[in-house]
């Protein structure tokens, strides 16, 4: 399903051996590390269950490649029947230029501490609530790396020019993620997106995955 359609894309990308390499290796990787992680996601799956009620995954819409709509796939981090409606609201303001500074994000918390399950806040923190979205990239949706893929209504907020991150596949992380984390606003953010977009290479695909590891591993996952 197409939710939006970009008209004018402005990056030209034409690497056709290294898009298809990529989509090769990264279908490989993700069978691989979901069959090789399968004792972790099952542990992971019967804690959330011990911990509290209500589904082991959170499914959510996402816009990924061309403005195609596909279901993201997370372990879930909340209790369920969260008000989101205060999240949505400074998501959007976000998105849309009128909060620009880390500092801002930080002061106002769009949920309560006791939202997030006790599970769920050593999941996000060791970003383990991201391992199911190995099953976007086998199905395609996703890649390993790339632009974070926004819902619904964070893309309505887009201005013109960052629709252009939409022309490659979302990734589980990326340049803007390993370079500025949570502390840079979100036009910075595209910025990031538009240059791994133009300049990706399997070199600088490594480097992001390395930083990407070393972000995990001092404990700086980005949710």
């Amino acid at each position: 399903m197409t939710w939006m359609v970009i008209e004018r894309p402005v990056v030209k990308l034409y690497k056709p051996f290294y898009h298809t390499v990529k989509r090769i290796l990264e279908k490989t990787f993700a069978l691989l590390l979901l069959l090789l992680t399968l004792p972790v996601l099952l542990t992971i799956a019967l804690a959330i269950r011990l911990d509290s009620r209500g589904p082991i995954f959170f499914l959510q819409d996402r816009v990924g490649k061309g403005g195609r709509l596909f279901k993201i796939y997370k372990f879930r981090t909340m209790h369920p029947n969260v008000n989101r409606a205060a999240h949505q609201d400074f998501m959007k303001a976000f998105v849309s230029g009128q909060i620009q500074e880390a500092g801002e994000r930080k002061v106002f918390k769009p949920f309560q501490d006791n939202d997030v399950t006790r599970v769920g806040r050593f999941l996000r923190k060791t970003s383990l609530d991201e391992l199911p979205q190995l099953i976007n990239v086998l199905l395609g949706d996703m890649s390993f790396i790339g632009p974070r893929p926004n819902v619904v209504w964070e893309v309505a907020e887009y201005r013109n020019w960052h629709k252009e991150r939409l022309a490659v596949l979302p990734g589980i992380t990326g340049l803007a993620q390993v370079r500025g984390r949570s502390a840079i606003s979100f036009d910075e953010i595209v910025k990031y997106d538009l240059e791994y977009i133009k300049e990706q290479s399997f070199w600088l695909d490594l480097k992001i995955v390395w930083w990407t590891f070393i972000s995990v591993v001092a404990g700086k996952g980005a949710h």
